[in-house]
């Protein structure tokens, strides 16, 4: 499974968050597209009609897990796609900003 470090990724990179609604709402990286796992095979022209064409999709959960299931995916649908290993504990935890959608800080569930 291809796994990038939070330390990797740079500002602008594509960021699919694959977490719940409630994990979402309580605070997410600002950018990141969110399509909860649960949802994901119903939803994934969005991630096609969002995503850069020759670009990787950073797929990132909670702490890795789920994340790792959905990049998996991907990958197997020809997608340039990596799991963020740590998940958003790790993101948090690296001082990266978590944001509410009003754009508040945010904190990670």
């Amino acid at each position: 499974m291809p796994t990038v470090e939070v330390t990797d990724l740079k500002d602008g990179d594509f960021l699919l968050d694959v977490r719940e609604d409630d994990e979402w709402q309580a605070g997410h990286a600002a950018g990141a597209l969110h399509i909860p796992i649960s949802e994901f095979v119903a939803r994934y022209g969005e991630l096609t009609a969002a995503a850069p064409q020759d670009g990787r999709v950073h797929v990132i959960c909670r702490s890795g897990g789920r994340s790792a299931q959905v990049a998996m995916y991907l990958v197997q649908q020809g997608v340039d796609a990596v799991n963020v290993d740590g998940g958003m504990q790790v993101w948090a935890a690296a001082g990266r900003p978590v944001v509410t959608d009003a754009g508040e800080p945010g904190h990670v569930l």
